[in-house]
């Protein structure tokens, strides 16, 4: 898929309206001193530049550079311009990505990763890049979505310049979810237009909040809130997004 074609597709599927949803819950969260944030899995950058534009500088993290082309360029586009730096890394490991007063990682982000040890890295690696009375919140998809609300799940849409379908099923491991995205997308112009395919597939798992609550833990983190579809409140049986908002403890020499 190239450069323009991927900008295109992301941002045709993307329910923009999120991005608002997510800055309002972490800037609800975050001490007000707070200034240099690490956005990890930043994708084509939307929600990196709305945190600019707020004022903080933000490092933002993705392991595809096709993500970070996209995102690069709308920063570049954006008026007026923002302290915005765009890193390519795996937010499995960040030891050489400096530390931050703040770390975030939304859009179910983290359910890509595919097994408890890969999360467990994740948030090793965060509690290591945070500074003192840091503060690292993300969200994940809640077992009531994976289990119940996704499987079986379909998806059409379609323009005259685009078509997308999205199919999920069940994965091979509990709380598991595959998800067949495929796009037909208009190329071409003066007549030779035709419409190409592009297919993905996209694995999610999930897990508890009490194995959350382990693996968080484990990495150091001794506060931590959880709550539900971007408010403060309990999660529910029927929440569908778990929030985290994680401190870590200060340093005492």
């Amino acid at each position: 898929m190239n450069y323009e074609t991927f900008a295109f597709v992301y941002d045709e599927v993307m329910d923009v309206s999120l991005y608002a949803k997510w800055l309002t819950f972490a800037k609800r969260h975050l001490p007000t001193t707070t200034k240099r944030i690490l956005e990890l899995a930043c994708g084509t950058g939307a929600l990196a530049l709305s945190f600019a534009k707020e004022g903080y500088d933000v490092t933002a993290l993705d392991l595809s550079e096709e993500m970070l082309s996209v995102a690069s360029t709308r920063a570049m586009d954006a008026s007026p311009r923002t302290n915005l730096q765009f890193v390519l890394g795996d937010m499995m490991d960040l030891s050489e990505d400096g530390t931050y007063e703040a770390i975030t990682c939304f859009s179910d982000s983290i359910c890509y990763m595919e097994s408890p040890q890969e999360v467990q890295q994740v948030f090793d690696t965060v509690h290591e890049a945070l500074e003192a009375e840091g503060t690292f919140i993300f969200d994940v998809h809640s077992l009531y979505q994976v289990d119940t609300l996704f499987p079986e799940y379909s998806y059409h849409y379609q323009t005259d310049e685009f078509a997308f379908l999205w199919d999920s099923y069940p994965g091979n491991e509990a709380h598991s979810i595959e998800h067949f995205l495929t796009f037909f997308v208009k190329e071409g112009q003066d007549g030779n237009e035709r419409f190409v395919r592009y297919d993905e597939l996209h694995r999610e798992r999930t897990y508890s909040i009490e194995n959350y609550l382990r693996m968080l833990e484990s990495a150091g983190f001794d506060q931590v809130q959880v709550c539900a579809d971007f408010e403060d409140s309990e999660p529910t049986e029927e929440s569908k997004r778990w929030f985290f908002v994680c401190k870590k403890a200060t340093e005492f020499a």
